[in-house]
Parts: structure tokens; sequence; C-alpha cells
């Protein structure tokens, strides 16, 4: 395993960070796999070297942390995992039950800490934006999470590269913790991201750790034109149907198998040699549901693509309207 500093931190990260969505409970998304079925991947990736784990509070309404959490406890040594998790999403139904508030942050930071049965998160993330909570007191009372040593750094997810510099700029002004890491949305068929917010974080020294690095399957190459595929979540996914499908995606996972197929590889593996080759990525965060695509997985960092293989995947590519943000 490769590891690597997150942004311009100290802390050292696996070039893959294991993405924990998947594990949790049937009863959430049907796709998820519940806690039996989700040790092995954890273990697994353990074995291989893999110390970065990804999670949010949303996730199975709580009971990813609290899958991830056993799981960890059973398999590793706290001090040498880093564990990250966000805030954001509804969890409860009353008014103060999301976003981005003071009274949001303080409360679910304590929640996911005790799902997760641990003192300290490494990295707390706000899960998007929150357009009706002041970035200054979001800020504050993130800052405040780190010092009280409830979280050891702080990133930001999808949004909009100007709301990234104006958090950047507010926590610079006040002398408050910074963000380290941007968990955004990028892939082979969706490369907005390389507009604005990638050559900010690379001029700020931001982590970058992708979510959805395959587009949520759709590069595997087992996607129809009509809709659905081979495997569960593929067919009630409802949330990818919205986001991929137009034609060029299509032509982008058929290039993706044709470089795949020239080199005896799989499709995953190819579309993740891409991202990991792009500069400034950190580490492409994996959601695997299958012990075959966490192996390929692994097997994607020894994987080098040429500047002929490159330009034939990019080739296809048509500008998207902003996807992930909310």
């Amino acid at each position: 395993m490769i590891y690597v500093n997150l942004g311009r931190t100290g802390l050292k990260v696996s070039r893959l960070c294991l993405g924990c969505m998947s594990y949790g409970s049937s009863k959430w998304r049907e796709w998820v796999l519940n806690e039996e079925e989700s040790r092995p991947f954890i273990q697994r990736a353990l074995e291989a070297g893999i110390n970065f784990f990804d999670t949010a509070n949303m996730y199975s309404d709580g009971a990813s942390e609290e899958v991830v959490g056993r799981a960890l406890r059973d398999f590793a040594k706290r001090d040498e995992v880093v564990i990250a998790t966000k805030v954001y999403n509804q969890m409860r139904k009353d008014p103060n039950g999301r976003g981005l508030s003071r009274k949001a942050i303080m409360t679910e930071i304590d929640h996911s800490l005790r799902r997760l049965g641990t003192d300290y998160v490494d990295l707390y993330q706000i899960h998007r934006w929150d357009y009706e909570t002041p970035i200054e007191e979001t800020m504050e009372a993130l800052h405040d999470v780190v010092k009280a040593g409830k979280a050891q750094y702080i990133g930001a997810s999808s949004m909009f590269a100007w709301q990234f510099a104006q958090s950047l700029y507010t926590s610079e002004l006040h002398g408050w913790s910074r963000f380290v890491s941007m968990q955004n949305h990028y892939n082979l068929v969706y490369r907005e991201e390389e507009r604005e917010m990638l050559p900010l974080c690379r001029d700020q020294g931001i982590g970058v750790i992708p979510w959805s690095p395959l587009a949520r399957g759709f590069l595997a190459g087992n996607r129809s034109k009509q809709g659905g595929g081979e495997t569960t979540r593929s067919n009630s996914d409802d949330y990818a149907k919205q986001m991929y499908y137009q034609g060029d995606d299509f032509a982008i996972a058929d290039r993706v198998g044709e470089v795949a197929q020239g080199r005896g590889l799989a499709n995953m593996q190819i579309a993740l040699a891409w991202i990991l080759n792009k500069p400034g990525i950190t580490a492409p965060i994996l959601g695997a549901t299958k012990l075959r695509h966490l192996e390929q997985a692994i097997g994607a960092l020894d994987v080098h693509l040429s500047n002929e293989e490159i330009h034939k995947l990019e080739e296809p590519y048509q500008p998207h309207k902003i996807l992930g943000h909310s």
C-alpha cells in the first residue's frame, strides 16, 4: 500500500479510502450490506494496508457508523486507522435535526462518536453547503469541535469553488481550524470539477478524496442504456440514473471497456487508474459490495496508463450540468 499526506497536513492516508455507505442496514437501501456481510470488507481492507475509512451520520440512519466502529475496534488499533465521518443531512424530524448550525454540529459530533465507539474522529466533514446558516457560525463550531479534541481535522464535500474559497478565507480571517480536504464528485464521466475546484485545491494544498470514482458503478460497464444493469444497486439506485446515462457517458464507458480488454484488466481498474493518476488526487473513496471488486481496486494502484490511453478515455467527454451538490 502507498501512503500519502492528506493535503498539507502530516496525516498519512492510504491511496485508497474505503467508503462505507454500503455497510449498515439494507432497510435503508436494498443494496446496502448488513453488519455480518460488511465485516469481511473492512477486515480485508485493513489486511491490504488501507487505513482510511469514510462514513457519514446519515448512512443507514447511523447504522453505518455503528457497523464500521465495531469492525475497526475488532480488527484494528484505533491509533492506526483514520476514521472520517460527515454532518449535514437530516437525522431527526425536528427543525434542528439537520444542517450546519452550531447546535446541529455540536449535537451530531457527539452522536457520531457514540455510534463509532471512539473519543475522536480523524476527519470531520461537512456533507454539503448549508444555505441557511452563516459560514462564520459553521466554521467557528467546527473549530471548537477540533479544540475540544473530538476531531483532529475538518474537511468539506461537494460545493461550488467560491463557497469553498469563502470557507477557507473565513477560517483564516478568524484564526480558526481550516478545511484540509475536499470530498467532491469526480470521475471519468463527470469532470466539471477540473474547471475550478481542483485547481483551487491544488493551489491551497487541499487533499482531494473524490466520491463515486466509478460513477456509482456506471464505469464498471454493466449498465444498460434503457436503465438498470446486472446488480441490485444498478436496478434500484435512482440517484445514479439522475446523474449519468447520457449518450457520451456510455461512449466513455465503452472506451473504458476497450482499454481494459486490451490490458486484460477489469473496467473498474482502468477507471480507478485514471483518477489515481490525475494531479492533486489524494485518495479516491471506493465503495465495494463484492470482495473481488475490493481486490481489483487494490490492484489498480499498480496500473499506469499511457498518454494515448488517457486521451482515448477522455476524448468523448461533453460538459455536464452541475451534479452532486444537493
